[in-house]
Parts: structure tokens; sequence; C-alpha cells
């Protein structure tokens, strides 16, 4: 079994315990769960940056980034900079991250928010809703097109936008359908651990114009994005590279301004 292949199976087990202890009755019920949504694929649209930023405190290539950073303050940081979506790692024991912590993000921004997260039921979408997200991230390397289909599908039903992450040719081919917003191609080989922005380079031209194109992992400077542009990349996830500092925010503020 590969690093992804135990995160899958640990992620069953803790789906089941917690939809032995809250019914998704109650997520239903949550005072989120009827907000509007902000529209991450319009913001990238008319962003000149596109910086997706994340909060994450642990990562698997890494161990620990940065374990001082309340959400809160990276929240807000990353909304002052300017950056157009901020992603929330909510799984907990490879990441350190956890539900409270988007449920923290949602009240200290008007941003929009990604859960990124293992998705491997549906339960975790109606949470990801209730918790206040606006968008989902869908792996394609975990997930049959069945599946894909049917949690997208879901996700659009709740007024949620669908982030589908792959790695290669052929998860791009199983996974290409109307409910998709965003394909993001990770540049991290999650066997090895290697990042290479080739990945999004030989990807970008097999990936449908319907879909907004976002590159993720690996990219730490500004030369990276400048190179992944004409590729038609609008959108850029970056987490380490602002995670890693004192002030998040003012990091994620400084990279933008260099790069316009």
């Amino acid at each position: 079994m590969n690093i992804l292949d135990h995160i899958v199976a640990d992620k069953r087990k803790e789906v089941d315990l917690r939809r032995s202890l809250i019914p998704t009755s109650q997520l239903e019920q949550s005072v989120l769960f009827e907000r509007d949504t902000v529209s991450l694929t319009e913001r990238l649209r008319n962003s000149t940056s596109g910086i997706i930023a994340e909060h994450k405190r642990r990562s698997q290539s890494k161990s620990v980034i940065n374990q001082n950073l309340n959400v809160f303050d990276v929240a807000q940081g990353y909304e002052n900079a300017g950056v157009c979506g901020m992603s929330v790692l909510t799984d907990a024991k490879y990441f350190g991250g956890s539900l409270d912590d988007l449920l923290l993000a949602r009240a200290s921004c008007q941003l929009p928010l990604l859960r990124k997260e293992f998705i491997i039921h549906p339960y975790q979408i109606l949470e990801a809703k209730a918790y206040g997200a606006d968008v989902i991230l869908l792996i394609a390397s975990i997930l049959s097109k069945v599946e894909i289909k049917q949690f997208s599908e879901l996700a659009k039903g709740l007024n949620l936008e669908v982030l589908l992450e792959i790695h290669n040719e052929d998860e791009l081919n199983k996974s290409v359908m109307p409910s998709l917003d965003m394909i993001g191609v990770n540049n991290r080989n999650l066997k090895t651990f290697e990042v290479s922005l080739e990945t999004s380079k030989h990807l970008s031209s097999l990936i449908p114009n319907d879909f907004l194109k976002i590159s993720e992992s690996g990219i730490s400077n500004i030369e990276a994005i400048k190179a992944l542009k004409p590729y038609g990349y609008r959108g850029f996830l970056i987490g380490e590279n602002f995670m890693k500092t004192d002030n998040a925010g003012e990091s994620a503020r400084t990279f933008i301004k260099e790069l316009q």
C-alpha cells in the first residue's frame, strides 16, 4: 500500500465514525447550509494573479510546516492580500486540520473556501456545505468514474463548485464530465512525492477549455506561475510557500505584488 491507500483506508473508518455521531439531518440544519456560496471560478476568471492560498499545518512530504499560525489570522491575512480563494485542509491524522478550521475560516473572511479533503463518501460533501465551504475537491486517483459523477452532481445540487484533481492522462480521461467546474493538475507524484511542473504543461492541452485549469503543488516562486500561464492555467494553489513563514498573509501579499 502506498501512502494514498493508507490515507483512504483511515478516511473510510473516520467517515463511518462521523456518520454514526452526526446524522445528515443535523448537518442539513446547520445555519451555513442555506448560505449563498461564493464562486471561486468567477474570482479566478477576473484575477490577474489566480492565487488560491492554503491553510496547512502539516504535510506528508514536509512533515510539520507551521503549527503556530491560527486560522483566523491566516484567513484575514489572505483576504487582505488579495488572493482569489482559500484552501482549508480538514484532514486531521495526516495534515493536522479539522472541520473547525473550515468553520473558523468561514467566520473570518468572505473568500471562496475550498474544503481540501480526501472525499470518499457523499456525507463529506454535506459536511463541506454545513461547515461553510464553497468548493469541494475530488481526487480522481481515489474515485471511480461513477463516484466522480455522483459526488460532483451532489455538490452542484448544493451550489458547491467542484475542483477535480488529476495526476495523469488516464485520470483525466475517466473524469471529464459537465458537473465539474475546475480541473487541477497535481504536480506532485503521490507515490514518490517528486514534483515537476512538466506534469501541468503536458496535461494542459488535453484539458477541455470548458473547465478552468488549476495547477497544484510545487509552486513556490513567481517564475513557476509565469511559466504556466501560457499553458492556459488560471489558478495556482499555493500552501507551504506561505504557511512556512511567520505571517502567511503578508507573505501572500508580497508574492502577489511581485507577480503583477
